[in-house]
């Protein structure tokens, strides 16, 4: 059955963003996303497993499910976060069975990085 490996899986993650030159930059910078545009109030993002896009075409509505991505060096990729311009809201801590970070990106949305211990 066609798409039956899709069913009840996360397929795609739309964010409501402000401003889509500055969503790419941000999420390209911090952790090298790649970007297909769909027109000016549309773009779709890959991190090479999972697609999603951003939506620029009503009001920013920061907040929701929190999304966590993997990363096997935390201190690395924390570094490009607040490089990029993101923010740290919870410094690295440590939960059972791995360390994880807390921070928002441009348009105030938190997301999570964790690793293994």
């Amino acid at each position: 059955m066609e798409g039956s490996h899709r069913d009840r899986r996360i397929d795609y993650i739309e964010f409501a963003v402000a401003d889509i030159a500055r969503s790419k930059a941000f999420y390209g910078t911090a952790f090298g996303w790649t970007f297909t545009d769909y027109g000016p109030d549309y773009c779709e993002f890959s991190d090479g497993r999972l697609k999603g896009g951003f939506d620029a075409s009503g009001p920013v509505r920061p907040g929701g499910p929190l999304v966590v991505l993997y990363g096997s060096d935390l201190l690395e990729i924390l570094g490009r976060i607040e490089a990029a311009g993101g923010k740290i809201v919870k410094p690295i801590f440590e939960f059972p069975g791995g360390r994880r970070f807390h921070f928002t990106d441009p348009d105030g949305y938190e997301l999570a990085v964790w690793s293994e211990t």
